[in-house]
């Protein structure tokens, strides 16, 4: 005797195989709504409870049958709609699940061009929330930033060594390999682990070899030939924070998803005197005063919507970047601050030293505004008194 592997016991006891394949034949494969070779059948558990309804006095309860996405886990009662939702998730280019651990077959890959670059990324690349490859092109401007500031200090001291904290699909390394070769030593980094595999096929689609190191618990390992050259990036599986804990760089990028405010501390510990640090922050509603009191949390700045707002978010991450340097007794100059639509960007350089620490920190002003007028001005040094 089996039981049912959808229905509650109460509601379908335990039969011998025959009953047990009509059960399931005529209740559940139905229907089912197939998607990608998996099977979405009818659930009748109860992780929908239906409304409870009054009568007589007493809240009578019962289960709801109900189907679970696939792609998104999002519960949908009715079949039909089930259908619509499937067919929301191929229009927007998302046919993989999150929930099961399957790459996608190489004949779903684009493959993108940027810069004589060349990626792969999976149809649903633009969405960060739901693909392991997220590439946006609209930062394309972001990355030509980025790639100005390191070929400046790549024209300073040479080799420098750089690091892509977030790599995704790599695409910014691969950049800076293939276009400054020997000035640069490149370590691409991300903490997923399809992410890692892509990053090695888009660094032997553009001719580069690969030196692997994998770091988890339990597990160093370390693949690659010893002698480097400038054809070689390393890749890295490990927490960004902890990359940069273990090891300096003259070169570090931030772009995480969000706020980056998480990841300073580590940057400004281990970065070498006169190197740079590059952040790209995306959570813009908190920056642009839309969610202020995200901002406050994160930032520890009170934001208003001003005329100008950007100004105000660079200004919002550079203080951030100030005070995390100085708690590491190092000061910045700023190189480059840029407030679009999409990101905030601000490039430091770093110098060492107690004195620079202390003038950097004395450069952070609380902003007085006037919301009638507009007017502002930065409060003075001292006491209100004075």
């Amino acid at each position: 005797r089996k039981p049912c592997p959808l229905c509650p016991e109460e509601k379908f006891r335990a039969c011998y195989s025959p009953k047990l394949h009509r059960h399931l034949q005529n209740l559940h494969w139905k229907v089912s709504v197939e998607f990608e070779g998996y099977r979405m059948c009818i659930c009748h558990l109860s992780c929908l409870p239906v409304k409870p309804n009054l009568v007589g006095g007493q809240a009578l309860s019962k289960m709801g049958a109900h189907y679970h996405c696939i792609i998104c886990s999002a519960t949908i009662v009715r079949r039909t709609d089930m259908i619509g939702h499937i067919n929301r998730h191929v229009n927007k280019g998302e046919t993989e699940s999150r929930f099961i651990t399957v790459r996608a077959p190489k004949s779903s890959y684009e493959v993108v061009k940027e810069s004589a670059t060349d990626v792969q990324v999976l149809p649903n690349h633009s969405t960060p929330q739901k693909t392991d490859s997220y590439f946006n092109p609209k930062m394309k401007l972001n990355r030509q930033l980025i790639f100005c500031a390191l070929a400046v200090l790549a024209g300073e001291r040479k080799p420098i060594e750089c690091l892509d904290a977030f790599g995704a699909t790599g695409i910014m390394g691969l950049q800076w390999a293939k276009h400054l070769r020997s000035s640069v030593k490149v370590t691409i980094n991300d903490c997923n682990e399809n992410s890692v595999t892509m990053i090695k096929e888009n660094c032997h689609l553009n001719k580069m070899k690969v030196k692997l190191n994998i770091r988890e618990e339990g597990n160093d390992e370390t693949v690659g030939n010893r002698e480097e050259n400038s054809d070689t990036i390393e890749v890295t599986k490990m927490d960004a924070n902890v990359v940069m804990h273990l090891r300096s760089f003259d070169f570090i990028h931030l772009d995480p998803y969000g706020s980056s405010v998480n990841y300073l501390d580590s940057a400004f510990r281990n970065v070498r005197n006169l190197g740079i640090v590059s952040l790209t922050s995306t959570d813009i509603s908190s920056l642009y005063a839309k969610a202020q009191h995200v901002a406050f949390r994160h930032y520890g700045c009170n934001i208003v919507r001003t005329e100008y707002y950007k100004e105000l978010a660079a200004r919002t991450v550079i203080a951030a970047v100030t005070r995390a340097a100085a708690r590491c007794n190092k000061g910045i100059e700023v190189l480059l601050a840029v407030a679009l639509e999409h990101f905030v960007l601000v490039v430091v350089r770093v110098l060492r030293g107690p004195s620079p620490a202390d003038d950097s920190a004395k450069k952070v002003r609380y902003l007085i505004h006037c919301q009638w007028c507009e007017e502002r001005v930065f409060q003075k040094e001292g006491n209100m008194v004075e």
